[in-house]
This record gives structure tokens, C-alpha cells and sequence, in this order.
């Protein structure tokens, strides 16, 4: 094998892990909005949407919108107390600017590796917020609810 066929194969399996991490991002984040029923503000198959190439760069801000929203709703909801408000809502949004940020020359040099770390501490933040909603049970009564229509 040649050099340029050795790297076209490399740039090959590192787009397929990153996929493959990115796939489990989105099952991640699917599965905190199924265990969100008493005020779910988008449904977990929309977050699916995230695979459709360059459109995460907008679809993203929604989804932590609506996880934000829905974890604030599940907490009150069973009676948890929250540390914040909005769960989530301001490492999401930084999360989710430097993915923008990460498409501007010279800026992603700092943006790219920042959104990187922002987003495995948002992914962590959330599981943490999971795990609490799997210690507490869902309030019956509330199943299927969803205020918000996206």
C-alpha cells in the first residue's frame, strides 16, 4: 500500500469513530427525553435529525432547548430539586456556539478544540441529570404529555 491510500484509510476510520460516537450522542440524548414524560418538549425521534449532515449546526440549539426545557419539567414534576433552573441549558448553549464557531478560519483553531471539551462536559452534565430521574420514580398520571408542539 502507498502513502495517500495508508491516510485515505486512516481519514476513513476516524470519520467512522466520530460517526459512531456522534450516533451514540444522539441515542444518549434520545434516551433522557423518553425517561422525561411529565412535560416533554420534543419528541426523542426528532433528535434523530442530528445525522442529516451540517444540519446539527442549527437542529442542536433545539435539542438542548427542549432537553433543558424537559429535564426542568421532569424535576418539578417528581419532586427533585434542581441545582439550576435550566439544566444543562447554559454548557448547551455554549456547546452549541462553538460548533459554529468551529466553521470560522483562525477562530475554530481555539473553537474547535473548546466545543470538544464542552461537549463531553455536556454530555456528562446530562447523564448525571438521567441518573437522578432513574432514581426517582415518574409521577403517574402525566404519561404522554407534551406542551410544546416541535
Amino acid at each position: 500500500m502507498d502513502t495517500t491510500t495508508l491516510i485515505r484509510l486512516f481519514a476513513l476510520l476516524v470519520l467512522l469513530f466520530m460517526l459512531s460516537v456522534w450516533i451514540a450522542y444522539l441515542f444518549f440524548i434520545s434516551r433522557v427525553l423518553e425517561k422525561c414524560t411529565a412535560g416533554r418538549t420534543m419528541q426523542p425521534g426528532k433528535v434523530w435529525f442530528g445525522l442529516i449532515p451540517f444540519f446539527p449546526l442549527v437542529w442542536n440549539f433545539f435539542i438542548v432547548q427542549a432537553v433543558t426545557r424537559s429535564l426542568h419539567n421532569e424535576f418539578r414534576a417528581r419532586q427533585i430539586p434542581l441545582d439550576n433552573p435550566e439544566p444543562g441549558g447554559a454548557l448547551g448553549l455554549a456547546m452549541s456556539v462553538l460548533a459554529v464557531s468551529a466553521l470560522v478560519p483562525l477562530i475554530n483553531l481555539l473553537a474547535g478544540p473548546a466545543y470538544l471539551i464542552v461537549w463531553i462536559l455536556y454530555w456528562v452534565k446530562i447523564a448525571g441529570y438521567s441518573r437522578q430521574l432513574d432514581r426517582v420514580p415518574s409521577p403517574t398520571g402525566l404519561q404522554g404529555y407534551y406542551p410544546s408542539a416541535y
